[in-house]
């Protein structure tokens, strides 16, 4: 992308937090770039100038925003993996952040409208995954290191395991409403790590 001005990058930004906003709260599934000139009260070329791919262009940035959001919505308590009490309350702050959330997640919404062509719209779900992982994984070899998780449990592992858990979790909830899925599979998921000789 080219390089812009501090005034530049900031209209950008607000363009994308803008149809981050309407995405939000509409829930629409079919964004216009109408929709969005009337959000942030930009003109079609202004939209072009900064999104010269045109609407997948923007939509791009709005995923990697909320992707961005997925984990800022768990900090601190994300970055803080260091007793069975951080972990519970990381556990409690994903269940809050999914059950405000609703059935309606604004990530899925962005890229069930991007083409699968799009350059980048994988990675971007493929990058919020392997960061979250890394964080929990990096829990995981903390507590090991205090003796509290068994230093035998392959810590990577257990990681993409308990993610696994809150992504099926969130995709039951996103089709039937249903939070109890999530919690259970968060609660069996600790549990797991608090089993063996480290317990």
């Amino acid at each position: 992308m080219r390089t812009l001005t501090a005034k530049g990058a900031a209209t950008r930004q607000r363009i994308i937090e803008g149809t981050a906003a309407e995405i939000r709260e509409s829930g629409v599934l079919d964004l216009t770039l109408d929709d969005v000139s009337a959000r942030t009260r930009t003109s079609r070329s202004q939209l072009f100038h900064y999104f010269p791919g045109g609407k997948d262009e923007l939509l791009l940035a709005v995923a990697r925003l909320e992707a961005d959001r997925v984990l800022a919505d768990q900090q601190p308590q994300l970055g803080e993996l260091t007793s069975w009490r951080s972990w519970r309350e990381w556990r409690d702050k994903v269940v809050g952040r999914y059950r405000d959330q609703g059935s309606h997640c604004p990530l899925n919404v962005v890229m069930s409208q991007l083409s699968r062509t799009t350059p980048g719209a994988q990675a971007v779900v493929a990058q919020l995954i392997e960061r979250w992982e890394a964080e929990l994984a990096a829990g995981v070899r903390h507590m090991q290191g205090t003796g509290e998780i068994d230093p035998a449990l392959d810590a990577g592992r257990a990681a993409a395991a308990l993610l696994a858990g809150v992504q099926g979790g969130v995709a039951i909830l996103l089709a039937t409403g249903q939070i109890g899925y999530l919690e259970a599979a968060l609660d069996s998921g600790l549990q797991s790590l608090r089993a063996g000789p480290g317990r």
